[in-house]
């Protein structure tokens, strides 16, 4: 338990530059409060109880504004950066050294029973307003930019970005090879917009066309000259 609770203080020193003093972390970041409570509420879950847990995810929601469910099952790592408006389902499955940032749910998408929610590989990124919902699995290394929503699976080494995402291959760079720090890719500001590629691959389509109106318009026009 105390490994644990080391590792969760250690990764917002890793991951949060303002991040300054061992007091200041434990005292100031909601974040670990609520991951620190959620392992409180998930352990006594396990056990068979129901009332006290949720009664300890209903007391971390009203101190940090995140709502874990106490059934969640997360791994190392951990980190929630500032964390208002952060909402977790209850059959959340989540791996090591993923890192969340404010207004992220990881929700479902009906009343149906069992597994309804994502289940979020190692070394994930999601960023600020970013919805994963139903019971699709994120791949290993995968980014997910800011207010994207995801509602498919989606492969590892990837990054994900839209309404519904849409899935952006990284371009030659194999994170798999990568030592764990390198992993873990925090710049969720750049980000490829597969939009703003779709209308320049358009306007250069239309351009070709263009091109070649003309060109066959200046044939026809020597044709026409000849035949005179």
């Amino acid at each position: 338990m105390f490994r644990r609770i080391r590792n969760d203080i250690k990764v917002i020193f890793d991951r949060d530059p303002a991040a300054k003093s061992l007091l200041e972390v434990i005292l100031c970041y909601p974040g670990l409060h609520a991951i620190l409570l959620h392992r409180v509420a998930h352990y006594l879950y396990k056990k068979g109880l129901v009332v006290l847990p949720r009664l300890i995810s209903q007391f971390s929601r009203w101190l940090t504004g995140i709502e874990i469910h106490p059934g969640a099952q997360i791994g190392d790592g951990f980190f929630i950066d500032h964390g208002t408006g952060v909402v977790i389902g209850e059959t959340t499955i989540i791996g090591n050294n993923v890192t969340i940032y404010q207004g992220v749910t990881l929700g479902g998408t009906g009343k149906e029973k069992g597994k309804r929610h994502p289940t979020i590989g190692n070394n994930v990124v999601i960023s600020a307003g970013a919805k994963v919902l139903g019971n699709i699995k994120i791949g290993d290394n995968t980014k997910i930019g800011a207010g994207s929503v995801v509602l498919r699976d989606t492969p590892p080494n990837t990054t994900v970005v839209g309404v519904p995402g849409k899935v952006v291959v990284r371009e030659g760079l194999n994170i798999a090879d990568m030592d764990l720090e390198s992993k873990i890719d925090l710049h969720h500001d750049q980000l490829p917009d597969p939009v703003a590629e779709m209308m320049l691959c358009m306007q250069r389509k239309i351009a070709r066309m263009e091109q070649r109106i003309h060109e066959l318009e200046e044939g026809q026009n020597r044709y026409d000259h000849k035949a005179i």
